[in-house]
């Protein structure tokens, strides 16, 4: 595939928000997600070109706020955000299943 073959995304107006999908140039999904006013706004979800959810976490007038979770192959990564700026971070190891390092 080149780019001109790539999958555009699609949009579709959901009330007052706007749901968007983006795709990997393997048509697997890539994020999803929803727009206020043109700035991402909303739960979004992303995922590797496998089709494995990679991230997930809200936006808020186009700033990430909250709880975001980050997925590679052996750790979950737990990451708060207050408008856009980095609280906290937490990191999980799958194979010993224990917190190993925290962030302040």
């Amino acid at each position: 595939m080149n780019a001109q073959d790539s999958i555009k995304p699609k949009f579709e107006k959901e009330g007052e928000l706007t749901k968007a999908v983006f795709y990997h140039d393997n048509a697997e999904i890539a994020q999803t997600g929803y727009f206020k006013n043109e700035k991402r706004h909303g739960n979004w979800i992303s995922y590797h070109p496998s089709g494995k959810k990679s991230a997930m976490g809200t936006y808020k007038s186009g700033l990430k706020t909250g709880q975001w979770f980050f997925w590679s192959e052996n750790d979950l990564i737990e990451v708060i955000y207050k408008e856009n700026k980095i609280i906290n971070v937490l990191r999980w190891n799958n194979s010993e299943k224990k917190l190993i390092a925290k962030n302040n």
